[in-house]
């Protein structure tokens, strides 16, 4: 017989954790030292507000604002930028000469032939996000921007929320090891966008929402290549808004796994949770939303715990227009090129083709929605 008590049998192991500092990296965004270029921004809708105040903070210049219901460009410009023009035609931005980058944020359908006129009117740019709805019409204006010689970016500003850039200099310095699993777990209340466009999207989660979440897995496990996806959804039994609002992700890459959990109807008691752990150590952001986040690390010397400054809708628009910017002054590929995003949205129409399909997808092969 065993001479092990009887209370620590099949019970995990939990090591003492002595309290440590937490290691410093640098997860705020920072604005070019003297590229100060005059911007452009073309659509006016409600998340412009987030892109124009993060502008607004940095001392950029939008010297002209264009929506095709000019009532809300005139709006954007009166409570931002009072001095800059206003137009109803994106071809008006694109003919000034002043202008030499141009933020391009109508829905993808949209997005195409403006991000096309802009790269052949010689604007470097940067588009909303999801990219694109066909993966070969993303590479086809890869290629474009290439042939120009302009930069194209994608405003994929989940990369600069302050826990995911943290979490990523870390991974990045080595602090966990080789990784083994990510894990992404969200309650939270979505409900505003019922009687909204957002509403008729059928896969609002998987799409429009998650596309962060694909992201942030290509860019903690830069270098691998994901292999397979399984994906599914569901409507809670009590939701009201149409797209389903339940949603799991599992994603295999060489020797990782990558989780997502989604429960987009939570009122009380919302969470959002990710969890990163390597062969070395273990990072965890956690909060009540993506705008409240702090983060835990352990390894062997023991636990360090980060509030985090700043947040998600303030300088996760910073980052993705300072990034571009800063690569156009340095002349470099950003972080957030139209190329580098493009291995995101392959999970993601492979995540939306398996739960079409109740079958794993190899991402890549989906080629569009």
């Amino acid at each position: 017989m065993s001479s092990e008590s009887e209370s620590d049998y099949g019970l995990s192991h939990v090591p003492e954790a002595a309290s440590i500092e937490a290691p410093k990296l640098d997860y705020l965004p920072k604005v070019p030292d003297g590229y100060r270029p005059k911007i452009g921004l073309i659509g006016a809708g409600g998340i412009t507000e987030y892109h124009l105040r993060a502008y607004q903070a940095m001392g950029l210049d939008v010297v002209a604002i264009c929506d095709i219901d000019r009532s809300r460009a005139e709006s954007r410009a009166k409570e931002f930028y009072p001095e800059s023009s206003v137009h109803e035609d994106f071809r008006d931005v694109l003919r000034r000469d002043d202008i030499e980058v141009v933020d391009i944020t109508p829905h993808p359908a949209e997005r195409v032939e403006i991000v096309t006129e802009a790269l052949e009117a010689g604007k470097h740019v940067l588009s909303q996000k999801p990219f694109v709805e066909d993966l070969d019409v993303g590479e086809r204006l890869v290629e474009l921007a290439e042939q120009k010689g302009f930069i194209l970016a994608v405003n994929q500003n989940g990369r600069w929320a302050p826990h995911f850039r943290y979490l990523t200099q870390a991974v990045r310095a080595g602090l966990v090891g080789p990784v083994s699993s990510i894990d992404f777990s969200m309650q939270w209340d979505h409900t505003w966008t019922a009687g909204t466009p957002f509403e008729e999207i059928h896969h609002l989660l998987l799409y429009d929402f998650s596309i962060h979440w694909f992201d942030m897995m290509t860019v903690l496990l830069s270098g691998q290549r994901p292999e397979r996806v399984f994906a599914s959804i569901q409507r809670a039994s009590y939701q009201q808004v149409k797209p389903p609002f339940l949603g799991q992700v599992v994603v295999d890459f060489p020797n990782t796994q990558a989780h997502l959990g989604l429960n987009a109807h939570v009122v009380w008691g919302q969470l959002d949770r990710t969890t990163v752990v390597g062969h070395e150590g273990t990072l965890r952001a956690t909060g009540p939303s993506l705008n409240e986040q702090s983060v835990d690390f352990w390894n062997e010397d023991g636990q360090a715990h980060l509030d985090l400054q700043g947040c998600w809708f303030e300088n996760g628009f910073q980052g993705t227009m300072a990034e571009l910017l800063s690569a156009i002054e340095q002349k470099r590929e950003p972080e957030n090129s139209a190329r580098n995003v493009l291995v995101g949205l392959e999970l993601c129409f492979a995540a939306i083709a398996s739960a079409d399909s109740g079958e794993p997808k190899r991402p890549g092969e989906i080629r569009r929605l």
